[in-house]
C-alpha cells in the first residue's frame, strides 16, 4: 500500500460544502473541475481558500482503508521437492493463498498553509504494521499573479496524466500498472514512472487547466531518502497535455511525456558496503511516450504508449569501470496499456485494462528475444452506495490475470522468483472483494 497508495480528500469537500463528484467521475479519479482545482493549488479562488478564514474545527486531513477478502495464485514458483526440506531439490508448483485482509491505511494531509500556498502530507501504515512516508511537499502557486509559475518542492507524484495515485485498481496483481515499473530481466535500474520522487517541479496551466505543462529536476534515488542508491547526477521529467471541450461527449485530452535520468554503477564504500549517495559513472536510461484521457458519453478510455531503454551498462549490470560482456548493447523495449471505464450511472462504474510489454532488444544477444515479455487484463467494477462531503464507501471487486515469459511477476507473487525455464510463462492471478472507504 505505501508504494501504490490511492489519493483522495474528502476533507476538500468539507471545506468548500461541495460534493464529491464535484472533482471525481467516481473517487479517486479527477475529472476536468477536479484537475483544475488541483492544478489551482487545491484552491477555488474564494474566501475559503486560506486556513485562516477556516472554522478552527476543520482539519484538512482524510484516512483511507480497504478491507478485503482476496484469492492469489502464481503458477510454475521454484519450491522444495518434500517441504521443509531444502535438500530434496527444486520443482515447479502453482503457489495459491486465500483470506481476510487489510490493504493498510493511508493518511492523507493536503490543502493550503496561506493563499497560494499549498501542501501535502501523505503516510502509509502498511498492514504490517511498517510506517512509510509517500509524499511531503510545499507548492508556491500562482507566482507573479500567473497560473503558469507554479513551483513545487518536495517528495510529490510526477505530472502523469494517468495517475497512479488515483487508478481504480486495488488487487495484487492488478493495483498497479506494469508500463510504469518494468524494467528488463537483470537491469540494474531502479526507477517507478508511478513512484513519488524527490525534487522540484515547476508546472503551468491554463485558466480553465485544458493546457497543461510540468517540468522537474529529481533526484536520481527513485524517490528514496538519505540519497540512498543515487549518486552524482539528477533526473529530469517533463510532460504536456492539451484538453478539447468535444460538447456533450466530454472533455478528450491528449499528452506527451519523457523521463530522462541517471544511475549509478559504482559507490563508495566503507567495509565493503556502499555509502548512500556516493554513487559514480553514472549511466542514462529513459522513458517516454504519450497518453490519451477520451470520453464517448458514458465511456472513458485511456489509452497509453510507452518507449524504454536502459543503457547497455545498466542492462547488463555492468560497473561503468569494467569492460561490457561481448555484444552488450542498450536494452530497449514498448510498453501500453488501454483502460475502459464505462459509468453505469455516477455510483456504479464497470472497469478493464489490457496492457502489454514487449522486448525489442534485449542488451545481451544470447537473452532469448521474448524474455520478460508481460500480457497482463484486469477486470472489475466499483459501486458506491454512499458518497457524501464527509466519507465515501466503495464496494470493489476486481480480477486480474498477468503473463510473464520467463520471469517473476512485477508484483512478487508467488515465492518472486523467476521458473526453472526461461521458456515458462508464469500466470499469476488475483481475485478481490474489498469495502474501500475514506472519510
Amino acid at each position: 500500500m505505501a508504494r501504490f497508495n490511492k489519493a483522495l480528500i474528502p476533507a476538500f469537500a468539507r471545506k468548500y460544502s461541495l460534493p464529491c463528484s464535484a472533482c471525481h467521475t467516481t473517487w479517486p479519479e479527477l475529472n476536468a473541475f477536479g484537475t483544475r482545482f488541483r492544478d489551482n493549488g487545491y484552491q477555488l479562488g474564494n474566501d475559503r481558500d486560506a486556513p485562516i478564514w477556516q472554522n478552527p474545527s476543520y482539519w484538512p486531513a482524510a484516512i483511507r482503508t480497504s478491507p478485503q477478502w482476496h484469492f492469489e495464485s502464481t503458477t510454475h514458483q521454484p519450491v522444495d521437492a518434500t517441504p521443509g526440506d531444502g535438500t530434496s531439490g527444486t520443482v515447479e508448483r502453482t503457489i495459491s493463498q486465500h483470506g481476510f485482509d487489510l490493504s493498510g491505511v493511508d493518511l492523507l494531509f493536503i490543502g493550503t498553509l496561506h493563499k497560494d500556498i499549498s501542501f501535502g502530507f501523505v503516510s502509509a501504515i502498511e498492514n504490517s504494521g511498517a510506517v512509510g512516508l509517500e509524499a511531503a511537499f510545499v507548492r508556491f502557486d500562482n507566482l507573479l499573479n500567473s497560473s503558469w509559475a507554479n513551483v513545487k518542492f518536495g517528495k510529490f507524484e510526477l505530472d502523469n496524466m494517468v495517475s497512479e495515485k488515483r487508478q481504480l485498481w486495488l488487487s495484487g496483481n492488478g493495483g498497479f500498472y506494469q508500463s510504469y515499473h518494468f524494467v528488463p530481466v537483470g537491469s540494474a535500474t531502479t526507477f517507478g514512472l508511478g513512484d513519488n520522487q524527490l525534487g522540484v517541479e515547476m508546472s503551468g496551466h491554463s485558466n480553465n487547466s485544458y493546457t497543461r505543462y510540468g517540468v522537474a529536476v529529481l533526484e536520481n534515488s527513485d524517490g528514496e531518502p538519505n540519497m540512498d542508491g543515487g549518486g552524482h547526477s539528477y533526473d529530469g521529467a517533463v510532460t504536456f497535455s492539451q484538453a478539447f471541450d468535444a460538447g456533450s461527449i466530454g472533455v478528450e485530452r491528449l499528452g506527451a511525456y519523457a523521463y530522462f535520468g541517471q544511475r549509478p554503477t559504482s559507490f563508495q564504500t566503507s567495509g565493503g558496503e556502499p555509502i548512500p549517495g556516493t554513487g559514480f559513472l553514472n549511466k542514462p536510461f529513459q522513458r517516454y511516450g504519450v497518453v490519451g484521457d477520451f470520453f464517448l458519453g458514458d465511456f472513458e478510455l485511456l489509452p497509453l504508449y510507452m518507449r524504454g531503454s536502459d543503457d547497455a551498462y545498466l542492462g547488463t549490470a555492468t560497473p561503468g569501470d569494467q569492460p561490457l560482456p561481448a555484444g552488450a548493447r542498450s536494452a530497449q523495449w514498448n510498453a501500453g496499456f488501454l483502460e475502459l471505464h464505462y459509468y453505469v450511472n455516477p455510483q456504479f462504474i464497470f472497469t478493464q485494462r489490457s496492457e502489454f510489454i514487449r522486448m525489442s532488444q534485449q542488451a545481451l544477444p544470447s537473452t532469448p528475444s521474448n524474455l520478460g515479455n508481460i500480457d497482463a487484463y484486469t477486470f472489475g467494477y466499483r459501486w458506491y452506495p454512499m458518497m457524501t462531503s464527509r466519507a465515501g464507501l466503495a464496494l470493489h471487486t476486481e480480477f486480474s490475470m498477468v503473463k510473464t515469459l520467463g520471469a517473476a511477476p512485477l508484483s512478487g507473487a508467488g515465492v518472486g522468483l523467476p521458473p526453472l525455464s526461461t521458456d515458462t510463462p508464469v500466470w499469476a492471478r488475483s481475485l478481490l472483494f474489498a469495502l474501500d472507504f475514506a472519510f
